[in-house]
């Protein structure tokens, strides 16, 4: 009995911890695809696109064209100050993540690459931004 009260205290903080990270809602007006892209296009940066792209996903291949727009946004801060090795270091990142679930079946992994394929972008936004003079 002590054995499973000492499991189950983990496992219930464990379950708050997640529910406090999940805590902002989808802002878009509704959840219909074409108003959280519409949010997403007027996200005044990459990390609120992101942001609001956790929020408003739908886990399933829906995710991809929210994904594209969070790259999109999130390339516009570094894509033109790559070199041609550089760029080609990040195609290289985004194929990984187009070929990481390629032996998984179902919508949730489109979903997944869509988030991995942000999330990439979305490091080369911050460090692009870190560097920038005008971050400073």
């Amino acid at each position: 009995m002590l054995l499973r009260s000492c499991l189950a205290v983990p496992a219930v903080l464990l379950m708050l911890g997640t529910a406090q990270a999940a805590t902002e809602e989808c802002p878009a007006k509704s959840t219909q695809m074409d108003d959280i892209i519409a949010e997403l296009e007027q996200a005044p940066s990459c990390n609120r696109a992101m942001k609001i792209f956790e929020a408003c996903e739908y886990g399933a291949s829906g995710d991809v064209q929210f994904g594209e727009v969070v790259e999109k946004k999130c390339e516009a801060d570094f894509l033109s100050g790559l070199g041609a090795s550089q760029k080609k270091a990040y195609a290289s990142e985004l194929r990984r993540c187009d070929h990481k679930y390629d032996n998984q079946s179902g919508t949730m992994y489109r979903s997944f690459t869509a988030f991995c394929r942000a999330i990439v972008a979305q490091r080369l936004s911050q460090k692009a931004l870190k560097a920038s003079p005008k971050a400073r």
